[in-house]
């Protein structure tokens, strides 16, 4: 039996319990909760092995069970947490819980973490102010959504009535983004997609320790140190008057800025670049996917691309990630014992050395705390998104690609009869937790 069916079994029992006229209501929750939890949890490791391998078939009916009937799952060494309010606990307790990539961040730079791998710290404080310093929030609509913009239109207008979005569409922009605004023309584009791609795999959603990812990672890594390492070099031998992450860096450093060791800067590119294409690409293209599986909001998103309206454009992609997200958790690891929830009936302790599994994608469904989740609506607050995390560590892009994403989409979307490809083209590939490819076709 599945931990679907045995969540479903819970719950018609739960139902059972609570009918009764003649029982105390409050009793009857706690026996039906107690009911069958044993054969839950057993269940609950299957559970966790299937996020682990993005295969889980079906996730949403799971978590929703969850919510209900056991909110923090413990299992064999995981916890998984599924309510709204846990999951903003969690993310923002991070002197509890902490992020787990130092290791293999350290892995992948021989020996120095970054600082999206730190708790909070003085050396947090320093290396993510230093980053603060070089990719500026005004950068945005001068410099970023210009060029998004403008090559996400090129590709379109180049494009004979039918484009494969994934690899043409939705890596290529934010690899030209970075290419451009980090300072590192001339590179190979397609080579920097395969590497953030294999380095971001290795480092956030590898949960089985595969060999061969990790191999394609450290090899991935290798090469972008290298080119790095030389592009500073390079610049410091001839310096450039260009405006980009890489000038900008180099003169804090030149000013005696700590924190800005040529080592330094390379680690930081590393952690930044990393975060840049992989993410978007998945969360643009699963978007776009999740509209054409939904004909009245896709007619929706297009009269809002067409009327150049930025903002509308941009709710019709974010509801549409919630449907359709890249992974439907983030991991955290206790640091010693707490009692998640504390004073709630559903309160748990969690052991110290637990792994959690954050089920953002959960909370984001939660009807205790969002008004009809199961509706797609464009009036949704941005407080009911977790697409980029939540709290110290959320993603670093965040304000960039609340402008990207739309960008990116914008041009597709303005285009006449926007279908599907047939067959399996037109199905959404994966690779692994990774979008690979979608064929559209436009008049």
């Amino acid at each position: 039996m599945s931990l679907l069916e045995h969540l479903q079994n819970a719950w018609r029992r739960f139902e059972q319990e609570i009918s009764g006229a003649a029982r105390d209501v409050e009793q009857a929750v706690i026996d039906a909760v107690r009911i069958g939890l044993t054969d839950v949890e057993e269940e609950g490791a299957k559970f966790i092995a299937g996020l682990k391998t993005y295969d889980e078939e079906h996730p949403r009916e799971i978590l929703a069970l969850l919510r209900q009937l056991q909110p923090i799952l413990i299992a064999k060494g995981y916890a998984v947490v599924t309510r709204l309010d846990d999951v903003k606990e969690v993310l923002s307790r991070d002197d509890v819980f902490d992020v787990p990539y130092a290791e293999r961040m350290e892995l992948i730079t021989n020996g120095e973490n970054f600082f999206l791998g730190m708790a909070d710290s003085p050396r947090y404080l320093r290396d993510a102010s230093n980053t603060r310093l070089i990719a500026r929030r005004e950068d945005i609509p001068t410099f970023i959504q210009p060029l998004v913009a403008r090559r996400a239109r090129e590709i379109v207008a180049a494009a004979p009535g039918s484009l494969e979005i994934v690899s043409q569409l939705t890596q290529a922009v934010p690899a030209s983004l970075v290419v451009e605004y980090f300072g590192l023309r001339g590179w190979n584009e397609r080579e920097l997609i395969e590497w953030t791609t294999a380095l971001f795999w290795f480092l956030f959603l590898d949960l089985n320790s595969d060999a061969q990812v990790r191999a394609r990672a450290l090899s991935s890594s290798k090469a972008l140190n290298a080119g790095l390492d030389a592009a500073i070099q390079a610049r410091k031998a001839e310096p450039s008057r260009q405006d980009d992450l890489l000038s900008r860096a180099l003169e804090l450093q030149a000013s005696g800025t700590p924190g800005l060791r040529d080592l330094d800067i390379r680690n930081d590119f590393i952690g930044l670049i990393i975060g840049a294409i992989p993410t978007t690409a998945t969360a643009t293209a699963f978007a776009l996917d999740e509209l054409l599986r939904r004909p009245a909001e896709l007619a929706g998103a297009q009269a809002a691309a067409r009327a150049d309206d930025d903002a509308l454009l941009g709710k019709y992609l974010f509801e549409a990630m919630r449907f359709n997200s890249m992974a439907p958790a983030i991991l955290r690891t206790a640091n010693s014992d707490f009692v998640l929830a504390r004073g709630e009936m559903r309160a748990r302790l969690i052991p110290s050395g637990t792994t959690v599994a954050v089920a953002t994608l959960s909370a984001m469904f939660d009807a205790s705390r969002l008004e009809a989740p199961e509706e797609f609506r464009v009036t949704r607050s941005d407080r009911d998104y977790f697409h980029f995390g939540y709290g110290l560590h959320r993603c670093f892009g965040y304000h960039i690609n609340q402008v990207q994403i739309p960008q990116i989409a914008k041009p597709l979307l303005q285009r006449a009869n926007l279908r599907r490809a047939a067959g399996s083209a037109g199905v959404l590939q994966k690779n692994g937790p990774f979008a690979a490819s979608l064929t559209v076709l436009f008049d």
